[in-house]
């Protein structure tokens, strides 16, 4: 959790997030106005796992600012996969996108939808 917690302080702060609260049994909570981001071992007591198939997302006002959450990322523990951060799409919608492994193996991206 220790390890989690400091790379999502700190690709989340580059996003604007203030760092995540802690309760009192071990999790940890992202508060923003558009929504709750948390962290937390598994309720079922099994092993936590990477969800295979599925990636969690957030949202960047700028290509720039998905650079800066790239470098945060592996900066504190997370690996880089896929492409290098950049421009994807097709004719009708492009996407400055950069994808990460976090610390516990969860595939998670930055996006950023360019014209708007």
């Amino acid at each position: 959790m220790e390890a989690s917690k400091k790379f999502y302080d700190a690709i989340l702060g580059v996003l604007g997030y203030k760092p995540g609260v802690m309760d009192e049994k071990g999790r940890c909570f992202y508060y923003e106005k558009t929504g709750i981001f948390s962290l937390s071992k598994p309720i079922d007591g099994k092993p936590a796992t990477g969800a295979n198939g599925s990636t969690v997302g957030f949202s960047a006002d700028t290509p720039e600012l998905i650079n800066e959450w790239h470098a945060a990322g592996l900066a504190n523990g997370g690996a880089a996969i896929e492409d290098p951060p950049g421009v994807r799409g097709n004719d009708t919608t492009q996407m400055y996108l950069a994808y990460l492994r976090d610390p516990a193996g969860n595939k998670i991206c930055a996006l950023h939808l360019m014209g708007q």
